[in-house]
């Protein structure tokens, strides 16, 4: 919009330029020389700010917002990504301005290439980090979608198990042998369901960093006999023997005790159950360095070769452990793994199929 007005003091008409802030910056344009380079990354740096918006770029290159938005650590936010994906950016400006005063006598011309290709490696930025964008958060709606469902299913699962024991208990009146079978076989899925949901739970509280890890002086040795104790009556139904060495004087270490004992509770259970008849269970547990090395081997059904590789991914169950035990929700390992690697530990194993598997894990002791 253009306004006429007059100076009194000069006695000649002015005009007054009545625009916007954000098209101000067109207006040196024309007045910077042609050839200058810095004209050319004026003009496209502007138009960078005035068609995303300061304020986004400024939420943009924050980037441990980001990434606790998304719930992922800093090497895998996509605004690292597009940070590093900048920096490429820069330094191709300036080889290609190197090299293009040094073998081009037209300043125009490098300008023009300068601008071409930071247009397309800009172009193919955002479309890269738009793209691990959308799959971080189809991953975190996945995961508060899951944590949803598991919670509202814990309270109508509950409510089946105590109906089932009521029914079963006989105070609503007799209850027929034939009736107690199905009871049962609707306690034991309803049980499945209950240890599914509670995994999922774990899963979800896992991946949205919400379970708290409080860490204290805890004794692994003590941890570990105490929990060999609560399930000796499902190792002796199983045939199965235990056998646990401890190294003498051993360190108490710092971690949380119900998140390791849940570590070393998944990792017997699976020895138990994908073990064969009248088979055995050795754990140990020693000093090395400044870290505690727990042990538990079996001579189970082993992991074949192929599917080693998954035996640590959501869901995964090995094809030759459905022959011998079709229970289980394929979390047990991914937990495990989570856990050891937030309490600053490593995990791993070796097996090989029809002969054994023997998994292992650290913990600092301080």
């Amino acid at each position: 919009m253009l306004n006429r007005s007059t100076n009194p003091a000069v006695g000649a008409p002015r005009l007054e330029l009545g625009i916007r802030r954000s098209q101000s910056a067109y207006v040196n344009h024309y007045t910077m020389p042609r050839n200058s380079l810095l004209s050319f990354s004026f003009l496209f740096v502007n138009d960078i700010i005035i068609l995303m918006g300061f304020k986004n770029i400024l939420n943009q290159l924050n980037i441990p917002a980001q990434c606790k938005k998304y719930n992922l650590s800093l090497w895998q936010c996509p605004q690292l990504l597009f940070l590093i994906m900048g920096l490429i950016i820069i330094v191709s400006i300036l080889t290609v301005y190197a090299i293009g005063t040094r073998y081009i006598e037209e300043p125009e011309l490098v300008a023009l290439m300068i601008l071409l290709i930071t247009l397309i490696l800009f172009i193919i930025a955002t479309i890269i980090t738009r793209s691990f964008e959308r799959l971080a958060e189809a991953s975190r709606m996945k995961t508060e979608f899951i944590s949803i469902v598991s919670h509202q299913l814990r309270s109508p699962l509950s409510n089946l198990k105590w109906a089932i024991e009521l029914l079963m208990s006989g105070r609503l009146g007799k209850t027929e042998e034939k009736q107690i079978e199905y009871f049962i076989i609707l306690k034991e899925n309803s049980g499945r369901m209950e240890e599914l949901v509670s995994d999922l739970l774990i899963v979800s509280r896992l991946e949205t960093a919400t379970l708290p890890l409080k860490k204290k002086e805890i004794s692994l040795e003590d941890l570990i006999n105490k929990l060999i104790s609560e399930l000796q009556l499902f190792t002796k139904a199983s045939n199965v023997g235990i056998e646990f060495k401890s190294e003498e004087g051993l360190p108490k270490i710092l971690a949380d005790s119900s998140q390791v004992r849940l570590v070393i509770e998944n990792l017997l259970d699976n020895a138990v159950r994908y073990i064969k008849d009248n088979g055995k269970v050795k754990m140990s547990l020693e000093k090395r360095g400044q870290n505690l090395y727990f042990k538990i081997e079996d001579n189970g059904v082993g992991i074949p070769k192929e599917d080693q590789k998954y035996i640590f991914q959501k869901f995964f169950r090995s094809e030759n452990v459905l022959k011998y035990q079709t229970q289980g929700s394929g979390l047990g390992l991914y937990i495990s793994k989570t856990i050891i690697k937030r309490s600053g530990g490593k995990i791993g194993f070796k097996s090989q199929e029809g002969v054994g598997s023997t998994f292992w894990f650290t913990l600092p002791i301080k």
